[in-house]
C-alpha cells in the first residue's frame, strides 16, 4: 500500500537479524518436534514486525525455508488472515473493524471520518508514508462496537469525534491513549455493572 495505491518494489532478500533468529528459535521451541509448522504465524508476525509492518515474498519464503513448508503454503496463510500485510503500510497502519457489530454500531461514520482527516481511500496510503487505511473483518472487540487497531493498540466506542482526536493525536507525535474512547471501564455495561455490585457479608 504505497502512496495513493502506487506500485512498490519486491525486495530480493530476506533474513532475521540475530536478536529476531533467537526470537524464532524460541518460538520453535515452544512447538513438539515435527509440529513446527505450527509456528508460521507467530514467524510470519515477526518477519513482519522486522520488515516494516509488512510481509514481501522474500520474507515469506524465507519462513517456509525454516519451516520446511511449501512457500505456497505460507502465502495461503498470509493472504488469509488481515494480521498480515502483503504490500507496504504506513508507519500508523488504520485498521477499521467493518464486520457486523461495527457496521451496525457506526463503523461507516468512522470509516467516512478516516478518510476526511487522511485524505485517502480505503487501501491507500498518505502521501507523507505515515498513515494507511483499511479496512478488516472482526477484530474481536464486539461489545465496543466501533473499533479500529493501529499498530497493536485498540481504540474501542468510537465516533466521528474521537475517531478525528485519535487521528490528530497520531498526526501531531503523540500516543492517544486506547480502549474504549467514551468513558466506558473496559467491557463492563454503559452505566456502570449491573449484578455483583454488592460485596458478600
Amino acid at each position: 500500500m504505497s502512496p495513493k495505491g502506487q506500485d512498490f518494489v519486491q525486495p530480493e532478500s530476506f533474513e532475521f537479524t540475530p536478536e529476531n533468529r533467537a526470537r524464532a528459535d524460541a518460538i520453535l521451541a515452544r512447538y513438539p518436534e515435527g509440529r513446527q509448522r505450527s509456528a508460521v504465524m507467530p514467524l510470519l508476525d515477526l518477519a513482519q514486525r522486522q520488515h516494516d509492518g509488512w510481509l514481501s515474498r522474500a520474507a515469506m519464503d524465507y519462513v517456509a525455508g525454516m519451516l520446511g513448508m511449501p512457500p505456497i503454503r505460507v502465502y495461503e496463510v498470509a493472504s488469509f488472515y488481515t494480521m498480515y500485510n502483503r504490500r507496504p503500510v504506513g508507519r500508523h497502519h488504520v485498521q477499521v473493524c467493518t464486520n457486523i457489530s461495527c457496521l451496525l454500531r457506526g463503523a461507516d461514520e468512522v470509516i467516512g471520518c478516516c478518510k476526511d482527516k487522511l485524505g485517502v481511500e480505503v487501501g491507500e496510503t498518505t502521501e507523507d508514508g505515515r498513515f494507511t487505511l483499511s479496512e478488516v473483518e472482526c477484530l474481536g472487540a464486539c461489545t465496543n462496537a466501533p473499533m479500529m487497531q493501529i499498530g497493536d493498540d485498540y481504540y474501542e466506542d468510537l465516533d466521528a469525534e474521537s475517531t478525528g482526536r485519535i487521528l490528530d493525536a497520531l498526526a501531531g507525535g503523540e500516543t492517544p491513549t486506547p480502549g474504549p474512547q467514551n468513558g466506558r471501564r473496559a467491557a463492563e455495561p454503559i452505566g456502570g455493572p449491573t449484578t455483583l455490585v454488592e460485596e458478600d457479608s
